[in-house]
């Protein structure tokens, strides 16, 4: 069959615009790719460019033809069309989402043979993909051989990264080395680079070298004194009273709130912290009083409260976090999205549900915060891990109301898949529809729980238009779908198949016990 002449009216003249625009429009990657081969032959002076390469690269690869997208990826090499960095990023996002690592590694390894002049994101991309899994030879490698290299801008970011994996696995050490490399190459450490080399340090109970640290951002970044620099601050403090040195953190705390958070004088806090612990206060009560005294000695700000909040609810402590947010409230400052993002984390985290549903519900409509897309992304995603899917397509129906936040792939994912793990496939049916509607494309799998499903309630006409619409976009059903609907057809009425089905169905050699009960066909 071919697509492209049924499907496609071509123009006179043809662009590459007007060409990403046509394969856009089909709904199979197939009948996509044919058009996109078959355009230098009907116009023999047209050429493919950057943007009509990534469209067809992006089309093949969300519909997981990654044999079909190496083989466009190697014909745009051969046409020396210039590539741009963010369409190498969706291709390695698109690579590792599917399990794929070591191919999104060696196309980086290859990206110097494209015309591409700067591939930053890509790397810094890649490099936290490869960390996250714990790979961190191919890290050290893919910094080695690409962080001095002048298509890669040796970025905070990418710095940040390795320090934290390392401290992750207890190599505070080696992190000291990626610190001082900063320097080296004058890349300014931020606030995220001391915390985090902060946190090791104190974990691996290096206190005097965390000190020193400490001592040398009160003249890199806190020099304007800012609050949200509590956070760094409070975990050398609490390091401190954990191995009862009391009378240094007493000394700290005084310098932080002097050359740190710039905090008058009169503002000091009465706190002697050695003589608290000889009164019998025990160290989470004292610093429960250091924390106090940072957030509340120092001048007070949104970005200080914020700053202690976000590390409470992190580290799920979310009485405490509660209890500043409500201080935060009454001194008038406003939380931002973000921050109840954070909060309703930490309460899907320990389980409590419904209180982050409410979070959204209540709390930020109180708080004049508006959510967004990825608000709604976190409540639907844990509300469909815990069976309460329907619950979860509620907030679906808020999200359409919303100007400009819209459902993506993957909640319509979580919704599909909670609704089948709950065995309401009749619902699931009803969002995968959305989903196909709003132009995203399931995996197999989906499509083959709902047939499955569908067959398994006795609805075999609604598991054919399904599997129907999955043939129709290039999707190969499984053996065990084609058996769920064998077993079901023998005991239907009647069923009405397109001849494209029917031929798939004799490509699977178990047509017919299937074909003996299809009474029509159609199309």
């Amino acid at each position: 069959m071919s697509f492209s002449k049924t499907l496609v009216k071509w123009p006179r003249f043809l662009t590459p615009t007007h060409l990403s625009q046509m394969i856009r429009k089909q709904k199979n990657p197939l009948s996509a790719l044919e058009i996109f081969n078959e355009a230098k032959t009907r116009y023999p002076g047209y050429s493919h460019d950057g943007p009509s390469y990534a469209a067809m690269i992006n089309i093949l690869g969300n519909s997981r033809r990654f044999l079909e997208m190496k083989h466009v990826i190697q014909q745009m090499t051969e046409d020396y069309c210039q590539f741009k960095d963010s369409a190498f990023n969706k291709i390695i996002r698109l690579y590792c989402a599917a399990g794929l690592i070591d191919e999104a590694v060696e196309l980086f390894d290859r990206i110097p043979q494209f015309n591409c002049v700067n591939w930053t994101d890509s790397f810094n991309t890649l490099l936290q993909i490869v960390i996250q899994k714990g790979d961190l030879g191919t890290a050290y490698r893919l910094y080695v051989e690409n962080s001095n290299r002048w298509e890669v801008n040796a970025q905070v970011r990418s710095f940040n990264m390795l320090i934290t994996a390392l401290c992750r696995i207890k190599r505070s050490d080696l992190a000291l080395i990626i610190f001082e490399e900063m320097n080296r190459q004058c890349c300014f450490p931020d606030r995220d680079t001391y915390r985090m080399l902060m946190k090791g340090l104190c974990e691996e109970g290096k206190l005097e070298v965390a000190t020193h640290l400490l001592y040398s951002m009160f003249w890199r970044i806190s020099r304007k004194g800012s609050g949200a620099d509590i956070v760094v601050y409070r975990i050398l403090l609490e390091a401190l009273c954990d191995q009862q040195k009391f009378e240094e953190a007493n000394n700290i705390l005084n310098k932080v709130l002097k050359k740190g958070l710039k905090a008058p004088k009169n503002y000091y806090p009465k706190l002697d912290i050695a003589g608290e612990f000889a009164a019998g206060r025990n160290s989470e009560d004292i610093k429960g009083m250091v924390n106090d005294a940072l957030v509340k000695c120092g001048v007070p700000s949104l970005a200080s409260h914020s700053a202690m909040i976000t590390d409470f609810y992190s580290e799920g402590k979310i009485e405490e976090g509660n209890s500043l947010l409500d201080e935060m409230r009454q001194r008038g400052y406003r939380a931002n999205t973000t921050l109840y993002e954070t909060k309703i984390k930490a309460l899907c985290g320990q389980g409590r549900i419904d209180e982050a549903a409410d979070v959204l519900d209540k709390e930020m409509v109180e708080g004049n915060c508006v959510p967004t897309t990825k608000t709604y992304k976190i409540v639907i995603g844990n509300l469909c891990k815990n069976g309460k899917s329907r619950k979860a397509v509620g907030y679906l129906e808020k999200m359409g109301k919303r100007v400009g936040c819209l459902p993506d792939k993957e909640i319509y994912g979580a919704l599909v898949d909670g609704l089948c793990t709950e065995g309401k496939f009749v619902e699931a049916s009803g969002v995968l529809g959305r989903m196909l509607d709003s132009k995203y494309w399931p995996c197999d799998d989906t499509f083959s729980s709902i047939i499955k499903g569908l067959c398994g309630m006795g609805r075999l006409y609604e598991a054919v238009l399904w599997l129907e619409e999955m043939i129709s976009l290039g999707k190969t059903p499984d053996v065990s779908v084609w058996n769920s609907l064998a077993g079901l057809s023998s005991h239907a009425e009647s069923v009405e198949l397109s001849r494209e089905t029917i031929e798939r169905l004799t490509l699977h050699h178990i047509t017919d016990q299937f074909k003996n009960s299809a009474v029509g066909i159609t199309r």
